[in-house]
């Protein structure tokens, strides 16, 4: 008795010690995301923004559907051009000279820098299970990523995780990590006989918790609690109409795959930037201008679940992908981009802010990110170039120093697949798929300077038109293919398996 008291009166002082100590740290900010947009206004100077365009088109401000007032900045800022003038005309002038430019420009005026001091992480296997998907037998692990917030205990970052690979592959397999819930695609389940013992014992708890069940069970007796469960992706299971899940589709060609939850890394709301890794390492206090957005949190996070990936034996560490649709298309984009060890990305759907073109005036706009609902993605500079009244006077998209072709050509030369759906089936006009389209043909030239294909038509952004629907560009490492479908990008998934199968046994490793 003795010894448990001295434990008990142990963990009190603990708990006391860890409050103190807690005590000593200034607490989180607590905004509002109009509160927190407002604060990014103030430090930047910005009186007024230019609303958004409205979605609806019978509305005075709707958003332009108008090919012919969609160029009103019909010049990109040409990407193999340097800030001096002079023209790049050699991979050692992009590596060396150009991309880096881009990428400050990037950084400091559109998605926000990744801070120096961001802390650590250390994954944990947290289930290891045998699993069927389709008619593949699988390993899948859920991981957690743990960030050391040792010099901020206030704030938990745990990033979640789950890591699929076909148990029956002869080597290393390429992974297509996707930003989406971490979930075991098929849980095992104990036995029939086991699921007995499980509900005669449930019962036993039950009844003697809560006895008024009794006559319940008396009258059910052959009722269990839990019930035979069976997985839409397990073996046997029928097969839907149309194309198979993805993850079915990765398996059955070799591949495997990862989930990583982009809301365990960042919030996707202003109210989030003083928590999550934003909020971890600026000690819960507000952002600075030129601080990471969400997009680039995102990012940093996937990045983090390749470090777990290059550690695992079974997977090939060097055609390991990035995939996402809309918001997460867009931090697909992002990933690929600034994270060179990425070897491939398939981004759906992604609109303003991914592949779509600043300067274009069709549906979203610069100004839909500006505003209070959206700014999180990006830094908070960006927030500038909605600015109708400021300190520094007003700016608009023609304003930014770089646009999407631009974040397009810093994947190059590594496979970049570019995938919309079509107004029709929901994926909206307000993406701008014309304007994704000329963002890609724009970035070509990047590609081939790199000694890769591009679309493989002209450089001519302004006349190129999109190829007819249900025909795809993939012949290059940059690819591009509207499906007829929705706001999703699993039309395209098989075409993309394909697509990046071809490149990955043409590589040097293969």
């Amino acid at each position: 008795m003795k010894k448990l008291i001295v434990i008990i009166l142990v963990l009190i002082c603990l708990k006391i010690n860890a409050q103190v100590a807690n005590n000593n740290y200034t607490p989180p900010v607590t905004f509002t995301a109009e509160q927190d947009h407002q604060n990014m206004m103030d430090q930047l100077g910005i009186r007024a923004l230019r609303p958004g365009p409205s979605g609806d088109e019978t509305a005075p401000n709707h958003a332009n559907y108008d090919e012919s007032l969609a160029n009103p900045y019909p010049s990109l800022p040409d990407v193999l051009t340097l800030k001096n003038g002079k023209k790049v005309t050699t991979p050692e002038m992009w590596w060396n000279q150009r991309r880096s430019e881009i990428a400050e420009d990037m950084e400091r005026e559109v998605y926000g820098r990744i801070p120096k001091n961001v802390p650590k992480v250390t994954w944990e296997v947290t289930i290891t299970d045998r699993e069927w998907i389709g008619f593949t037998p699988v390993i899948a692990r859920k991981l957690i990523g743990h960030v050391d917030n040792s010099a901020y205990p206030l704030i938990d970052v745990n990033i979640q995780m789950t890591v699929v690979i076909p148990m029956n592959a002869k080597g290393p397999v390429p992974v297509l990590m996707m930003f989406g819930r971490s979930v075991l695609p098929a849980p095992a389940q104990p036995d029939r006989e086991d699921l007995d013992k499980i509900n005669s014992a449930l019962k036993e708890l039950l009844e003697k918790e809560h006895p008024e069940l009794k006559s319940i069970f008396d009258k059910y007796p052959a009722y269990s609690p839990i019930a035979e469960q069976t997985s839409p992706y397990g073996f046997g299971a029928p097969r839907p109409a149309g194309d198979p899940p993805t993850i079915v589709q990765l398996v059955a060609d070799g591949w495997g795959y990862a989930f990583i939850d982009p809301g365990s890394i960042q919030a996707d709301n202003g109210a989030g930037l003083t928590r999550g890794i934003i909020g971890l390492v600026n000690k819960g206090q507000p952002r600075k201008p030129d601080d990471w957005g969400a997009l680039r949190a995102w990012a940093w996070g996937a990045a983090r679940g390749l470090d777990y990936l290059e550690t695992d034996q079974a997977v090939d560490a060097k055609h390991v992908g990035i995939e996402g649709v809309s918001r997460f298309g867009k931090a697909a984009l992002v990933t690929l981009a600034f994270e060179q060890r990425f070897a491939m990305a398939l981004v759906g759907s992604s609109g303003e802010g991914g592949a779509k073109l600043n300067r274009r005036n069709w549906g979203e706009a610069v100004e839909s990110l500006t505003g209070s609902g959206e700014y999180h993605w990006m830094a908070g500079n960006f927030i500038k170039y909605g600015a109708k009244d400021a300190t520094f006077g007003s700016k608009n998209a023609n304003d930014l120093p770089v646009d999407s072709h631009e974040l397009i050509a810093m994947c190059a030369p590594r496979l970049t697949f570019i995938s919309f759906g079509v107004p029709a089936q929901g994926d909206a006009k307000w993406l701008d798929h014309q304007g994704s389209y000329m963002a890609a043909v724009a970035a070509g030239p990047v590609f081939k300077l790199l000694g890769a294909k591009d679309l493989g038509v002209s450089n001519d952004y302004n006349s190129e038109k999109m190829p007819p629907v249900n025909t795809g560009l993939l012949d290059g490492q940059l690819a591009w293919r509207q499906h007829d479908g929705g706001h999703t990008d699993a039309p395209n998934v098989k075409y993309f398996i394909q697509w990046a199968d071809k490149f990955i046994k043409a590589s040097p490793a293969h």
